[in-house]
């Protein structure tokens, strides 16, 4: 099973791209981040004659996440369960041939220390909750999606230029190793090794072409399901397309 994430940033620019994606790729599940669309304008329909069945939680103009499956989804999750109804819109799991797929959006956080920047670490130790309390470590879990960090010096094309700087600061870094340590593998680094690449470039200063990016969408999973896992690996191409998102998917293969 062939199991991807990408932050889209807009369904409603990239529908065409991310369909004909799917259909080139033969991918079974794809977890999307930043739709930026309400629920009633989240194009199900389409997705669904092109033999995907999806769940998703929108938001007008900013987060937003869905999960697309060419197979039965099951048990859905909309953000955390204390969470308020108006709540941002940053967590969607289910259920997918044995396996619990939680796709995320972890905020950006804006500047260092800021009130966002106090929620990004907050979520993410309420991320870290939410697998201690609902997830037995012996189970086929899998966490992916933009996690807004670059856990490791290999995550971004230079250490001195992102040195304490959003995305790359030691709070992150140790908040976002903090969840890892519940018992998840990164599977792109189980396969890859010390590759550098990056799934994200900023649309300015010629970010793409230079290669001056960052490794901040991951797939993550348990022990159990990292056993099962045969390849990961960062599909560069659709960032080349006319008006790409600025990320582009990570995907990974799995014996189920």
């Amino acid at each position: 099973m062939k199991i991807a994430t990408w932050n889209v940033n807009s369904i409603a620019i990239r529908l065409e791209a991310v369909l004909n994606w799917l259909d080139s790729t033969k991918t079974d599940v794809l977890c999307l981040q930043e739709i930026k669309c309400v629920d009633e304008k989240f194009p199900h329909l389409d997705f669904l004659n092109a033999g995907y069945n999806s769940v998703f939680m929108g938001q007008k103009s900013y987060n937003g996440v869905a999960i697309l499956s060419n197979r039965e989804i099951k048990n859905p999750v909309y953000n955390f369960p204390d969470d308020a109804e108006d709540s941002p819109k940053r967590l969607i799991a289910a259920d997918i041939e044995g396996i619990h797929i939680v796709n995320t959006y972890i905020p950006n956080g804006t500047e260092l220390w800021t009130d966002k920047f106090t929620f990004k670490l907050d979520w993410l130790q309420r991320l870290r909750k939410y697998f201690d309390t609902n997830c037995p470590k012996d189970s086929n879990v899998l966490l992916c999606g933009d996690f807004n960090v670059a856990p490791e010096e290999l995550d971004v094309w230079s250490v001195k230029a992102w040195e304490g700087k959003l995305h790359f600061s030691k709070p992150e870094r140790a908040a976002i190793h903090h969840v890892k340590q519940w018992g998840f593998t990164d599977v792109f680094r189980q396969h890859n090794g010390d590759l550098q690449e990056f799934s994200w470039w900023n649309y300015r200063e010629g970010a793409f072409p230079k290669n001056q990016g960052l490794r901040i969408d991951h797939i993550w999973t348990s022990k159990s399901l990292a056993e099962k896992c045969t390849n990961c690996w960062i599909d560069k191409e659709p960032r080349a397309w006319e008006r790409p998102s600025d990320h582009t998917p990570v995907v990974a293969e799995f014996r189920v």
